[in-house]
């Protein structure tokens, strides 16, 4: 078995593949002041509670933004699964094409998402990860990813209203269902939510007219489920698109490995 981890500045996302099928998903909260064996008996314990003996993982594949993480997370690897973990980068073999300025800037997040959207639809793709920061994603049909852009994500503008401000409240994060608020919280929501959604809708739009094509958007990121019933633009959303990703990219990689 291969286990999957993504490792984001808010969660790290987990993924335990059989083969080619993903049987379990978990979540962590991205912590920096833990260690590799408090990590490694929370990876421990998430296996036991599968039934999944530790024997039986034999392989893993990390990609990290969190550059303190990645190497607790080897030790984890190699301490905890008797295994060394292929880690995305620079020289890894991905199947898409980095065509940007500055390709060894690109994260490996993005580039994990990228190559499972080329893999998955196999034409133009807009990917939009909704996470600490909302990323835009974007593979040509041949596979060559084009570049994107990147803004705040939403809980960094919503937290911003709240601790810049002296009197406005920390807000839950849902559909006020219209834009005029008759009161404090309901305008907040209506400023945070509508007012990404517009941000959203408008790099849409703007990347459509400037990639002459009529590309799939799909979003992914433990933030998107509050944004994307509000976004007709947004075809399809994928949750496990950065661990499919990592998925893929070991199956190009393992032999070399």
């Amino acid at each position: 078995m291969l286990l999957a981890i993504d490792i984001g500045n808010t969660s790290i996302n987990l993924g335990l593949f059989d083969g080619d099928k993903l049987r379990f998903t978990w979540r962590l909260t991205t912590r920096t002041d833990r260690s590799a064996d408090e990590y490694g008996s929370l990876v421990c314990t998430l296996l036991e509670r599968r039934t999944v003996p530790i024997s039986e993982v034999t392989g893993a594949v990390l990609c990290s933004v969190v550059p303190p993480l990645a190497s607790i997370f080897q030790e984890v690897c190699h301490k905890y699964l008797e295994t060394s973990p292929l880690v995305i980068g620079p020289g890894i073999r991905t199947g898409v094409r980095i065509s940007v300025d500055a390709p060894r800037e690109v994260g490996s997040d993005r580039v994990v998402n990228a190559v499972a959207a080329h893999h998955l639809y196999a034409e133009p793709v807009i990917v939009i990860d909704f996470g600490t920061a909302t990323t835009f994603d974007v593979v040509s049909g041949d596979g060559d990813y084009l570049g994107g852009a990147i803004a705040p994500g939403i809980t960094i503008a919503s937290e911003a209203l709240f601790e810049r401000t002296a009197m406005l409240p920390r807000i839950e994060l849902t559909s006020p269902g219209q834009a005029i608020g008759r009161n404090t919280i309901s305008a907040m929501q209506s400023g945070i939510i509508f007012g990404y959604v517009g941000l959203v809708e408008g790099l849409i739009k703007r990347i459509k007219q400037e990639l002459h094509d009529k590309p799939r958007v799909i979003a992914t990121g433990g933030y998107a489920y509050p944004l994307v019933k509000e976004i007709p633009a947004i075809e399809a959303v994928n949750l496990d698109l950065s661990l499919i990703g990592l998925h893929l990219i070991w199956e190009m990689n393992k032999i070399e490995k």
